[in-house]
């Protein structure tokens, strides 16, 4: 196989921080089409609205490049990781009234995560703690807007998101801090569906100085687990 290149350009809606890309949804667009479990790592903030370069390789790793600067990498992956037993709608309902970020997000316009998006427009996952537990959750029923014509929820949005609830998930153990996404391991084990209720949840794994591992995992109503996911992330000053 010839290494193919295909132009890119990461919509400003997309957003995590304010001028970039979020690390889960430009982690899945690169994971886009593997068979899979695969692993993105993230090496700079995604540039949005500016075309930059996926490069498919001939061993099927995939390269995004900003210039001559390279923003992330995919590849296969095999995905080890121990899923907490599920949570109701209803308990992820009242653990959403304990978000955090809704009194203090630094990137409250985030697409997955940020208040400050409307209905339809941000996935508006807010996870909260799960009682007293080391464990947070959300409701989320995906907009048709994120699905196929099947109405099946496309897989980059699937990825993103599982990636924001890991974040708050380390917020229970270590408060006040920043965190960007560094690496993302995900597997897709069944089809999500856009309109129907959805439990997100996240629970943190360890702390190694400026690293902070987190485990997020996505169930259907029945409580059937449809995708797990092994985040690194990575300490970041606070923005001014």
């Amino acid at each position: 196989m010839v290494e193919q290149h295909c132009p890119l350009v990461i919509d400003k809606r997309f957003n995590g921080p304010p001028n970039s890309g979020n690390g889960g949804y430009v982690s899945g667009v690169l994971a886009r089409g593997f068979s899979g479990p695969a692993a993105v790592t993230l090496r700079l903030p995604p540039p949005l609205e500016r075309p930059l370069d996926l490069v498919c390789d001939a061993d099927g790793q995939r390269r995004l490049l900003d210039g001559e600067r390279l923003v992330g990498e995919a590849k296969p992956a095999q995905l080890s990781l121990e899923v907490p037993p599920p949570v109701t709608f209803a308990e992820a309902e009242v653990a959403a009234r304990r978000y955090t970020g809704f009194d203090n997000h630094t990137f409250n316009s985030c697409f997955v995560c940020g208040p400050q998006r409307a209905v339809g427009d941000g996935l508006r996952i807010f996870p909260g703690q799960v009682d007293d537990r080391a464990l947070v959750a959300a409701p989320w029923i995906p907009d048709p807007s994120l699905a196929d014509p099947d109405g099946v929820v496309r897989s980059e949005f699937v990825w993103a998101a599982l990636d924001c609830p890991g974040a708050f998930a380390i917020y229970l153990e270590v408060p006040g801090i920043v965190t960007v996404l560094g690496r993302f391991e995900v597997e897709l084990l069944a089809p999500v569906r856009a309109g129907a209720r959805h439990v997100v949840t996240g629970w943190p794994i360890r702390h190694d100085g400026r690293k902070h591992f987190a485990g997020t995992a996505l169930f259907d109503e029945q409580g059937t687990l449809l995708a797990r996911a092994h985040a690194i992330w990575i300490e970041i000053p606070r923005p001014v």
